[in-house]
């Protein structure tokens, strides 16, 4: 009970400071914004055009699927958005502690590494989690306009929070290597392009390669969760890459303690 409490304690704290500063309302907006207001409302005016064409045309009816034209491009446009976004949540966890000097209070006090990175990750999570609920508004519009399947939205969604993790756990171990916040953001951003390119470069090697290439891909495996389908491969390398980097973070953390 003593050590949840102490965990608690740090995510607390991390929440406050999330909501005190201007930068978590400025990525949500922004957040929001562009994947609703641009991209969910072209998709949804793309759909009413197909639907008026379906009245006059059977040939157009069978392409009429709002999961496909809508929801599923929804689901893929925030994925995108994430890939720029969660940087800049996950920048400060560590790489502000180092600049202004409390880095190495965490040290002083009662806790281990491992409850003070997880209440930083759950903390993180939780302000992403908070920015996919804003984002129902749209299939919840959806629902009101049209008859949308539900299960690919509860998957879509499901695939979502696990790339999400994923992101954080790989940003808050770049912050735990710099003191910089601008060098830990681009850091997490490049590398992580490193990966989503690793998918694209497969077509330029051999099977075997581009095979190991495909299912390093980050992006790859949120795929069948765009399709509706959990494929239990899938949550697995997502929870084994979270797992993995937080893992480096704990290490990283312990150097810190044997440097002094």
């Amino acid at each position: 009970m003593e050590a949840q409490m102490r965990w608690v304690a740090i995510y607390k704290k991390e929440l406050r400071s999330y909501f005190a500063s201007p930068l978590a309302y400025i990525i949500a907006f922004v957040f929001i914004a562009i994947v609703g207001v641009w991209w969910f409302f072209w998709d949804f005016q793309r759909f009413v055009i197909i639907s008026m064409q379906a009245a006059q045309n059977p040939y157009y009816a069978e392409a009429l699927n709002v999961n496909e034209i809508v929801i599923r491009n929804l689901f893929g446009n925030l994925a995108l958005v994430m890939l720029f976004g969660l940087p800049l949540l996950t920048m400060r966890l560590f790489a502000e502690e180092k600049k202004t000097g409390t880095y190495e209070l965490l040290f002083t006090l009662p806790l281990r590494d491992w409850e003070t990175l997880l209440g930083k990750f759950l903390a993180c999570w939780t302000v992403f989690l908070l920015m996919l609920v804003l984002t129902a508004v749209y299939p919840i519009t959806m629902a009101l306009l049209t008859n949308p399947e539900p299960m690919p939205i509860l998957v879509g969604y499901l695939g979502i929070m696990l790339l999400g993790g994923a992101f954080i756990s790989f940003g808050i171990f770049i912050s735990s290597l710099t003191e910089n916040q601008i060098i830990a953001a681009f850091g997490t951003y490049g590398l992580l392009l490193v990966l989503l390119a690793m998918g694209w470069s497969s077509s330029f090697v051999g099977p075997s390669l581009a095979e190991v290439l495909k299912d390093l891909n980050i992006f790859n495996h949120l795929q069948s969760f765009l399709k509706g389908v959990v494929d239990t491969r899938d949550v697995v390398f997502y929870l084994l890459f979270s797992y993995f980097f937080l893992f480096l973070t704990l290490r990283s953390l312990e150097s810190r303690r044997w440097r002094g």
